[in-house]
């Protein structure tokens, strides 16, 4: 697999402020596995791949370097936006609202 997914795992677990023990953990891999990912020794199968994205909340797709942005990927956005399916435009003007706070307090920590 190419250097940019080395870069764009390690980056996205960095985002998420995740050891690489907190992934291996989230993700069923093993922490060795991790490891070799992010320094380019090995490549994920696809299905190692797919559960790297869930685990990060980022699409395939950006791992890969085919998107220029991590996005917002796996279950846990799937619920929020079965929730937000649900909400009036006052309420989805809220959760943006709470979003962007709550994206602007991460970047600062």
């Amino acid at each position: 697999m190419s250097e940019v997914f080395s870069q764009r795992l390690k980056s996205a677990r960095d985002l998420r402020k995740m050891s690489q023990g907190d992934l291996a953990i989230k993700s069923g891999l093993q922490p060795s596995a991790i490891s070799h990912f992010e320094t380019g020794n090995r490549s994920p199968s696809f299905d190692n791949l797919k559960r790297l994205a869930d685990a990060l909340s980022v699409t395939t797709d950006y791992l890969l370097g085919r998107s220029p942005e991590p996005g917002a990927s796996g279950p846990e956005t799937g619920k929020l936006f079965r929730h937000a399916e649900k909400c009036s435009a006052d309420d989805l003007k809220a959760l943006e609202t709470m979003a962007e706070a709550l994206a602007k307090r991460n970047l600062s920590k």
